[in-house]
């Protein structure tokens, strides 16, 4: 007598099914997306004004051995990094390496004298991009 194997009937999806699983992964997805361009704008910000504090206290450096601040018309920040002409007592560079853009891609802006009355003033745009009345400007105090 011959015994029968039975072999269990393999099953696949059906096409309903692969389209509900492929839509509830594109969901998840996006929603994981939308949560991390929140995180890249907060990530910007705080490299602006990391940036920005050390542009500040490179200035604070340049005029204790120059006895001026960087001249923005001459130069500005690049003052920090590279000597500029016909400036006595320069003992920099006062920064690693040479002054950059903001996350945003705008170059940053020394303001001397500074605003409310402050000897000088480092300032992002932001991701605006204009000093008009632009409330997202990050900006040095000092």
């Amino acid at each position: 007598m011959t015994k029968k194997i039975r072999t269990p009937k393999l099953r696949g999806w059906t096409f309903i099914e692969v389209v509900v699983t492929i839509g509830i992964i594109l969901v998840l997805t996006s929603a994981v997306g939308f949560m991390a361009f929140k995180y890249f704008d907060q990530a910007k910000i705080a490299t602006a004004k990391a940036q920005v504090q050390t542009y500040a206290m490179a200035v604070n450096a340049y005029y204790l051995d120059c006895k001026q601040y960087p001249d923005p018309q001459a130069g500005g920040l690049n003052a920090l990094f590279s000597a500029p002409a016909g400036v006595e007592g320069w003992n920099g560079p006062y920064v690693d390496h040479p002054i950059t853009n903001d996350p945003w891609g705008h170059p940053y802006q020394l303001k001397v004298p500074g605003s409310d009355g402050l000897p000088f003033e480092v300032i992002s745009l932001g991701p605006g991009g204009n000093s008009s009345g632009n409330t997202s400007e990050i900006s040095s105090a000092h």
